[in-house]
């Protein structure tokens, strides 16, 4: 099966400090050993590199950008882009639009859209939550494999 990384794995994965970094490694541990193909996008990225880049005060890691892009480039190297499309942006629309997403939420359902798209059924998430109204999709708790 196919999973698609939510950025809140990959922050765990590279945050060792982080009290649910051994359940992130674990979790992709688990599903790599399995067989199992997981991939990241272009928007999973930005996030990541957001968050790795933005000051420490303000809940980011504080990295510089050539400590992101290395750590970018890492994961790269271990998991496939998914590649953008056309296609993102109506699945995008028709899904903000019917279920009446709004505010910071529409991050969310493009990500569904990019699963749509490419017809990947499973999202690897600590936010399982978020994704609630996205009944096409299986959220899997990193926790839940460990």
């Amino acid at each position: 099966m196919d999973y698609l990384i939510d950025t809140n794995v990959l922050l765990r994965l590279v945050n060792r400090q982080d009290v649910q970094h051994s359940v992130a490694v674990n979790a992709l541990l688990h599903l790599l050993s399995q067989g199992h193909s997981l991939h990241v996008t272009a928007q999973v990225l930005v996030e990541f590199w957001n968050v790795a880049t933005r000051p420490t005060q303000v809940n980011g890691f504080g990295w510089l950008p050539a400590d992101a892009e290395k750590e970018a480039q890492n994961i790269l190297s271990q998991f496939p882009l998914l590649q953008e499309n056309s296609d993102i942006f109506q699945n995008w629309l028709n899904l903000v639009g019917s279920l009446g997403v709004q505010g910071k939420q529409v991050h969310d359902a493009r990500l569904v859209a990019i699963m749509q798209t490419h017809q990947i059924k499973h999202l690897l998430t600590f936010n399982g939550q978020d994704f609630q109204r996205f009944n096409h999709i299986i959220v899997v708790d990193p926790s839940q494999l460990t």
